[in-house]
């Protein structure tokens, strides 16, 4: 369906790059490079991420995609025994295919809040779990932005924080859409802060403008031992691992990275007005991820023109999501407008 469709707006990986990636790994593409990750590019990337983070120890290592950098990390900081702390509407909890519990480890959920895990819920958990004949909580998971577009405050995030250390717990953050939400209007993290808050993050790319790829920062010094062994146990190290490093190079030596997440965000706003002008009632959205209840008939047929996907199903309503990219377009919401 999507192969056919002029204008889309289903998600933000269904082009392959910006052209500026696509330059570079052809620039590149007869260059002689170590393997596995242990090449120049890599090298270079990894240290423009240290720099851009503020965290100058740590180690940084690339994966192809969000799932396989959840389920190896988690993995590899968990014993048998030991278990995730998500919310219920958390990514590695809905939309893995049980990636994290292939790998041994029980997620534990808990109710969210627009998106958001809330901090009393992870007291909660710790104290439901009390003895050797359950599992034992161990680290916390989140994203930002949210499955559902929305992104945590710093206060938020401190606040996590210190539930994680006066528990013993890790805070892990999941950022396969980090750019939009450090680049939001609403936001007021900087980069540097999730180093000092989580002892690891990463920072997609697949969804940003990049190809493919995700760039985990271990900020943790205690978790940083033999990852490199961990990688390949789990089928995760790519042999040619200098195309995610030209490509993380790309994208963070000047900024390019955030004007793409910047753009996303902009064309988000655009398609909200859209909305609105055609008398509909889109949720509020601080990134690129806008999600708005049709009428039934009204829905199906947005679906088949824009192949935005169905969010929930609410009977006579249809909440559909539309996802704009850095290659959303004046034509795309011009068409939206058209259509509606």
């Amino acid at each position: 369906m999507l192969v056919d469709m002029k204008h889309s707006f289903r998600n933000d990986y269904g082009r392959f790059a910006h052209p500026r990636i696509l330059e570079a790994i052809a620039k590149y593409g007869e260059e002689l490079n170590d393997p596995y990750g242990l090449d120049i590019h890599s090298e270079k990337a990894a240290n423009l991420l240290r720099k851009t983070f503020g965290v100058p120890e740590a180690s940084v290592h690339f994966f192809v995609g969000g799932t396989v950098t959840n389920m190896v990390f988690l993995s590899s900081i968990l014993k048998d025994y030991e278990a995730v702390i998500c919310c219920d509407s958390g990514h590695i909890a809905v939309h893995e295919t049980g990636a994290i519990e292939s790998s041994g480890h029980k997620i534990l959920t808990c109710p969210n809040l627009n998106g958001k895990i809330v901090p009393e819920e992870i007291e909660r958990l710790i104290k439901a779990h009390t003895d050797e004949h359950m599992v034992l909580p161990r680290v916390v998971y989140l994203s930002d932005s949210t499955e559902s577009g929305t992104i945590y405050t710093k206060e938020e995030l401190s606040r996590i924080r210190k539930y994680c250390d006066v528990y013993g717990l890790y805070l892990f953050l999941d950022g396969a859409r980090l750019g939009v939400a450090l680049t939001s209007k609403q936001n007021d993290l900087k980069p540097e802060d999730l180093g000092h808050y989580c002892d690891a993050f990463y920072v997609g790319g697949g969804k940003n403008g990049l190809g493919i790829g995700e760039a985990l920062l271990i900020v943790n010094p205690s978790l940083q031992k033999n990852f490199r062994y961990h990688i390949k146990n789990k089928g995760a190290m790519l042999a040619k691992g200098y195309l995610l490093g030209i490509e993380f190079e790309e994208g963070f030596k000047d900024g390019l990275y955030w004007e793409l997440a910047k753009t996303a965000n902009q064309r988000a706003e655009e398609v909200i007005a859209v909305l609105k002008e055609k008398g509909f009632d889109p949720a509020p959205s601080p990134t690129n991820q806008v999600f708005c209840a049709f009428p039934r008939e009204i829905a199906r047929k947005i679906v088949k023109e824009f192949g935005c996907e169905v969010w929930s199903d609410r009977g006579e309503e249809i909440v559909l999501r539309f996802v704009t990219s850095y290659a959303t377009n004046d034509d795309d919401i011009a068409a939206l407008r058209a259509f509606l």
